[in-house]
């Protein structure tokens, strides 16, 4: 497993303050309210020998049922937090799969695959709950398609609206959230837009997650990806919509 970069990132200090101790207890606590993961792990579908990256793997939790359950393909993990990190090391060597998963401090907003892990592209790259603890997480959007093979998709899964919930539940939910520096992006179909890609947008839960998959057309890999007009997304395009749950 790779370890991490030279130079700690912008935001790790912050990070790992807030995980130092939340780490251990981590995966049994948010089982109950991050909605979605094992949905997006389900809709990832990834073709044998390729490559997935997880942007804010925290604990490892996602990529080792992924690799269990895509065991023909290549897994990389980045996380801000060197705490979260020294977890997941821990949990890869623990399940067996340091030769599936390879794991990187390296900051979501800017970060380069070949540096880290000399790969140039993936697959499939997905976001699990971590934009809506990235201030910065547009760009994150943008970093990621950048490094998107032709034909790749980016699986996105985060806190939604909670629109069909009840008033009292939203107000309650969001104002906990935030002693944890979350906060729901209720912005994510205008930022989806923006990257000009083919892409769908669902609101599970009654609302509660939103679960987005963006795809890259095929062709030569683009150098920088828009990030300024609006761009229409095309709903329709005919990603196949994966049924599963948490």
């Amino acid at each position: 497993m790779s370890d991490a970069v030279p130079g700690t990132p912008v935001g790790a200090p912050l990070m790992d303050r807030l995980y130092r101790h939340q780490r251990h207890i981590y995966d049994l606590t948010r089982k109950h309210y991050l909605l979605g993961r094992d949905r997006l792990i389900g809709g990832l579908q990834p073709p044998p020998g390729s490559r997935v990256l997880e942007i804010g793997c925290g604990t490892a939790r996602n990529m080792v049922r992924a690799a269990r359950r895509y065991p023909d393909v290549e897994f990389y993990g980045i996380d801000i937090s060197f705490e979260m990190l020294e977890t997941a090391r821990k949990a890869v060597v623990r399940e067996g799969l340091t030769a599936h998963i390879q794991l990187a401090q390296a900051d979501a907003v800017r970060f380069d695959p070949a540096l880290l892990f000399g790969v140039p592209s993936f697959a499939r790259i997905f976001v699990s709950y971590s934009l809506s603890m990235i201030p910065a997480w547009p760009a994150v959007l943008a970093t990621a398609v950048q490094w998107l093979a032709p034909g790749g998709e980016l699986h996105i899964v985060d806190f939604g609206g909670q629109e069909r919930l009840p008033a009292a539940f939203r107000i309650l939910l969001r104002g906990w959230l935030r002693q944890f520096h979350v906060q729901p992006r209720d912005e994510l179909e205008r930022e989806l837009r923006r990257l000009a890609l083919p892409f769908r947008l669902e609101r599970p839960f009654r609302g509660y997650a939103r679960y987005a998959v963006a795809r890259r057309p095929e062709g030569p890999r683009l150098e920088r990806f828009p990030h300024g007009p609006s761009a229409p997304g095309t709903l329709g395009e005919a990603l196949a919509s994966h049924a599963g749950r948490c």
